[in-house]
C-alpha cells in the first residue's frame, strides 16, 4: 500500500480503539493489530521507514488495503485481535497458541464466597469479571481487595450447621489479619455479604468508597515519613483510576449473544455482525449485498442471520437486532435491546456500519481521483504543447556514448502517464562511426518507427527527445521520411533550462517549473537517460572482458566466453599453466593464448 492511498484514507479514520487488518490484492489477510487509538497507530505505518523493521515495511508493500472494527476499550481490542490471530493466522503475526486462556476473577456462588483469579469459566452461577488482559491487574486487584476486605480461603462447607457444631478452627489467614474467622462464628454471614457487595461494586468499577480507603492510608503512611508504602498506595490509586471494568464484565446478565445491523448506502447494503462468547467480543464481520428497488432491508437481515451463524459456528440462544425479523428458525430468542450493555453492544455495531460506508466512499473517491490524476495532467500536457490530442502514449529517446565507445540508445514507452516497461526498448548504433549524437538519433528513430509501420502497430501521440535543437532536428529527418510529421507531436528538451523545442521553430517554450505537465517531460527524460546510461554499462563491461581475449589470433567470440566462464576472470586466465587451457581448448589455442599474455 502507497503512502499515497493511505493520505486519502486518514481523514476518515476514528480516534477510538479497534482492531484493524492489512490484507492484499485477494483478500487475504496479512496482519491483525490492536490500537487505543485506531488513526495513530495506522499512521505510525507510513512514518520514517528507516525505523521500521525490514518485516513491517515488506508486510505494508504488499498490502492493497486496511480494515478495522471500532470497539468499546482496549481490552475488547485485545481480545477480539487474539481471536482473530488465532482464527486467520495472518502471515506477518506471531502465531498464536490455545494452551493458555484469558484471566478472571470469580466470586465463587457458596456461602461465604471466595474471591479468587481463574482462567476457566464454569457455569455454576457464579460470577466472573473479566476477562483480564493482563494478570499483573488481576493481581493488584485481588491485593487490593484483600487489604481492604479480608476474606476467607479455604475450601471449607460453611454451612450454619457445621459453624454451630465448631467443625473448623481458626487458621494462620486468620492470625495474620487476612480473614476474620467467620468459620468459627467470628463474623456474620450479613457482615460478610456486605463486603462481597462491594467487593462487586469495586470490579464493576463503582470506586469511590475504595479510593477514599486508599487516599486515607497514603496520608497515613506520608504522616509518618514512611514514604515508599505511600507511594505504593498511590501507584495502586493510578491502577484503580486506569481499571475500566464496565465493558468487560462477564455475568448472568450477557453470556452468549450474537448481534446483527443492517444499513445500506445507494445500491449496497451490508449487515454487521458481532460474536459475544462469555461477555466478550471474540470476532466480526461485513456482509456486502446489492440492493434492487422493492429490496426490503429486514429480508435482507432475515437472509444473513443464519449464513453467518452457520460461518462462525454459533450456538449462541440470543440473538440482538436493530429491527423486526422473522426467522423460521427455533431455539434461540431475538431481541431488540432499548437501554443497557445489550443496546451499547447494538450501537457498537451500527457506528462499524457508518466507517465502512465511509471506507468505500472513500475508497471510491481514490479510485477516481487516480483516474482523474493522469488525465489531468496529460490534458495540461496537451494543451501546452498545443496538441490536438491528448497523449496518452507517448516515448522519449536519449543516446549514451560515455567517451566515445560503445554508443548505444534507448526508447521509452510512457502510457496514460505512467511507465509501460515492458515497451522499453534499446539499441546498439549500427550505421555511425565514431560519437556523433546527431546521427546516432536520426538512426534509431528511423529504425523505431520504421518498425511499428511495419508490424502495423500503434505510433505514440508524443515524441521527445533529449537534447536541443541538433538532436530534434536529426529525429525529425527520420520522421519525414517515414512520412510521420503530420501523425505525431516531437518535441526536444534542453538540459540546461528545460527548454521545449519544436520543430522549424527557433523560439523554445518555457513550461512552469511546477506544472505536472513539465514533469511528466522530466520524469520520461531522466527515465530514458537512466536506461540508456545502464545498457551502455552493460556493453562496456562484456566488451572489456571480451576484445582482449579476440585480439589474439584465432580467439573467437565462443572460446573467449568458453575461458571467461570457466576462469571467471582475464587475470586467471593469465595465471593458469598451459597444461589446464590445453584441456580447454586445445593445445593450439592454449599456446596462442599464453604466447599473447607473454609478449605483454
Amino acid at each position: 500500500m502507497h503512502a499515497d492511498d493511505f493520505a486519502a484514507l486518514s481523514p476518515t479514520l476514528p480516534k477510538e480503539p479497534g482492531v484493524y487488518r492489512f490484507l492484499d490484492k485477494e483478500g487475504t489477510i496479512l496482519y491483525v493489530g490492536k490500537a487505543k487509538n485506531l488513526k495513530n497507530r495506522l499512521s505510525s505505518y507510513f512514518g520514517d521507514k528507516n525505523n521500521q523493521a525490514y518485516k513491517t515495511v515488506t508486510m505494508v508493500r504488499h498490502a492493497s488495503r486496511i480494515e478495522y472494527t471500532v470497539v468499546t476499550s482496549e481490552n475488547d481490542a485485545f481480545l477480539l485481535e487474539n481471536n482473530l490471530i488465532k482464527e486467520y493466522q495472518p502471515r506477518y503475526n506471531v502465531r498464536l497458541k490455545d494452551g493458555k486462556s484469558y484471566s478472571y476473577i470469580v466470586i465463587k456462588n457458596e456461602k461465604f464466597p471466595r474471591v479468587f483469579f481463574t482462567r476457566k469459566l464454569i457455569r455454576d452461577k457464579s460470577l466472573y469479571f473479566g476477562p483480564y488482559t493482563s494478570k499483573y491487574r488481576v493481581k493488584i486487584l485481588l491485593e487490593i481487595i484483600k487489604k481492604i476486605f479480608p476474606l476467607r480461603t479455604c475450601p471449607y462447607q460453611l454451612s450454619q450447621e457445621n459453624i454451630q457444631k465448631g467443625k473448623f478452627k481458626l487458621c494462620l489467614e486468620y492470625h495474620i489479619k487476612n480473614c476474620l474467622g467467620p468459620c468459627t462464628g467470628l463474623e456474620s454471614e450479613a457482615d460478610y455479604q456486605y463486603k462481597i457487595e462491594q467487593i462487586k461494586n469495586i470490579l464493576k468499577g463503582h470506586f469511590k468508597p475504595v479510593k477514599d480507603y486508599i487516599h486515607q492510608q497514603m496520608y497515613v503512611y506520608a504522616e509518618k515519613m514512611e514514604f515508599e508504602k505511600a507511594q505504593e498506595w498511590k501507584e495502586k490509586l493510578s491502577i484503580f483510576e486506569d481499571y475500566q471494568a464496565s465493558s468487560t464484565v462477564v455475568s448472568t446478565s450477557i453470556e452468549d449473544l450474537d448481534v446483527f445491523s443492517i444499513a445500506s448506502e445507494k445500491n449496497l447494503a451490508c449487515v454487521h455482525y458481532l460474536k459475544i462468547v462469555n461477555g466478550a467480543l471474540i470476532n466480526t464481520d461485513n456482509m456486502e449485498m446489492e440492493m434492487n428497488l422493492d429490496t426490503d432491508p429486514a429480508e435482507l437481515l432475515e437472509l444473513c442471520i443464519p449464513i453467518l451463524r452457520e460461518k462462525y459456528n454459533s450456538v449462541s440462544k440470543e440473538i440482538l437486532v436493530d429491527r423486526p425479523v422473522n426467522l423460521p428458525l427455533t431455539g434461540f430468542e431475538i431481541t431488540i435491546p432499548q437501554r443497557g450493555d445489550k443496546k451499547k453492544l447494538l450501537d457498537l455495531a451500527k457506528d462499524n456500519l457508518d466507517y465502512f460506508f465511509i471506507q468505500k466512499r472513500r475508497d471510491e473517491t481514490l479510485r477516481n481521483n487516480k483516474v482523474s490524476s493522469a488525465e489531468r495532467i496529460l490534458t495540461t500536457l496537451k494543451n501546452d504543447l498545443n496538441m490536438g490530442a491528448v497523449p496518452l502514449h507517448l516515448e522519449c529517446f536519449d543516446n549514451s556514448n560515455i567517451q566515445g565507445t560503445n554508443p548505444v540508445a534507448s526508447c521509452v514507452v510512457f502510457k496514460n502517464a505512467k511507465p509501460a516497461l515492458k515497451d522499453y526498448r534499446h539499441f546498439k548504433i549500427k550505421s555511425v562511426e565514431g560519437p556523433n549524437d546527431f546521427a546516432s538519433m536520426e538512426e534509431v528513430v528511423y529504425r523505431r518507427y520504421k518498425r511499428l509501420l511495419d508490424e502495423n502497430q500503434n505510433l505514440p501521440q508524443l515524441i521527445i527527445i533529449d537534447g536541443g535543437k541538433g538532436q530534434l532536428s536529426s529525429a525529425v529527418k527520420s520522421l519525414e521520411s517515414l512520412g510521420l510529421m503530420s501523425r505525431v507531436t516531437v518535441i526536444g528538451i534542453a538540459k540546461k533550462l528545460e527548454e521545449i523545442f519544436f520543430p522549424y521553430d527557433p523560439i523554445p517554450l518555457y513550461i512552469n517549473k511546477k506544472s505536472e505537465s513539465l514533469k511528466l517531460i522530466q520524469q520520461a527524460r531522466n527515465e530514458a537517460h537512466r536506461f540508456a546510461l545502464g545498457f551502455h554499462r552493460d556493453l562496456r563491461s562484456k566488451n572489456f572482458l571480451g576484445t582482449q581475449l579476440t585480439n589474439i589470433k584465432g580467439i573467437g567470440g565462443k572460446t573467449s566466453e568458453k575461458l571467461l566462464k570457466h576462469f571467471g576472470s582475464v587475470e586467471k586466465i593469465k595465471a593458469s599453466g598451459i597444461e589446464e587451457l590445453s584441456e580447454l581448448i586445445g593445445q593450439k589455442n592454449a599456446l596462442a593464448v599464453k604466447g599473447y599474455f607473454d609478449q605483454e
